[in-house]
């Protein structure tokens, strides 16, 4: 049994296919405690099935040893999220404008993330160097630190950050508006600088052979971390068609505030310390790039804003 599970790690094709196979179990776990739960509240529904669904992928995690497994969950989860929000929750009562354009971008977002991450993925040969550093500092409980801290604890963030879906989706009151529009852009725009930043780093490392060289060109010139921003940018934007569809659950902010923590508190000083660890010129890179929102070049001895 070790040797076919060693057997399929080592092999790409054959790691995606247990991937694929996590998550479609992960998806029929939710869908069956969803069904468990019907009559009760849509959140409370949302929230444990999304639990049920973490567990099966962290079942995988640990049978694979790797929580790996887990990377592709923060752009999957939120697209069924969103359409069991449009159609299960209240069909009929949600302006028909809104409901398409959020379904669009939110399936945008979560598909071209989710084909990012697989077009650059190792396999399951390979573990993220994040979780790689957790091993080290928990020993023996690694594995319920990663349920605590690599699934179980993100895919809470990311349940906040649909709240605004919830609004949107199936509580709203307003027809689509000037609000919305605003939201379309700036939900576009926050795409568009992802995509973007993914699209020069991965061909920065594949034409760069000089791992200590840094990438400072292009979005990169204008911030460290533009794919933070964008990911920020793109939760705050699904809030934009709360507030114009809802305006009275003006609560859900809770979900991009959490995210906007999740990145600036954790994330950031995570990649940040790592990237002085590793490149040697990181440090004069950060003396003059802002650290996350776009800016222009900083001279020597000014800070970050």
């Amino acid at each position: 049994m070790d040797k076919t599970l060693n057997s399929w790690r080592t092999n790409i094709l054959k790691s995606v296919i247990l991937c694929a196979l996590a998550y479609m179990i992960a998806g029929g776990a939710a869908l069956g405690v969803g069904y468990g739960l019907s009559g009760r509240h849509p959140l409370l529904i949302v929230g444990i099935s999304d639990i049920a669904a973490t567990a099966v992928v962290f079942f995988f995690s640990f049978l694979l040893n790797n929580s790996s497994v887990y990377d592709p969950y923060w752009s999957v989860a939120p697209i069924p999220i969103a359409l069991y929000f449009a159609f299960r929750v209240s069909p009929g009562r949600i302006d028909a404008v809104r409901l398409s354009v959020v379904l669009v971008l939110v399936s945008v977002w979560g598909g071209r993330l989710t084909y990012n991450w697989l077009r650059g993925w190792r396999g399951l040969a390979h573990e993220d160097w994040r979780y790689l550093n957790i091993r080290k500092k928990t020993g023996r409980a690694y594995w319920p630190a990663s349920f605590l801290a690599i699934h179980t604890i993100p895919t809470i963030v990311v349940f906040l950050g649909c709240l605004s879906l919830y609004a949107s989706l199936s509580r709203g009151v307003n027809n689509f508006g000037a609000l919305d529009f605003v939201a379309a852009a700036v939900t576009s725009a926050a795409i568009w600088v992802e995509a973007r930043a993914d699209r020069q780093l991965r061909r920065f490392k594949l034409t760069q052979k000089d791992t200590c060289k840094i990438l400072s060109t292009g979005i990169w010139a204008f911030t460290r971390h533009p794919n933070y921003f964008g990911e920020i940018l793109f939760w705050w934007g699904l809030f934009l068609f709360s507030v114009s569809a809802a305006p009275a659950l003006w609560w859900v902010a809770l979900g991009p505030a959490a995210i906007t923590m999740l990145f600036f508190f954790i994330s950031i000083p995570m990649m940040e310390k790592h990237m002085v660890e590793r490149r040697p010129g990181y440090d004069d890179y950060r003396g003059r790039t802002s650290v996350l929102i776009p800016w222009f070049t900083r001279k020597k001895g000014e800070k970050d804003g």
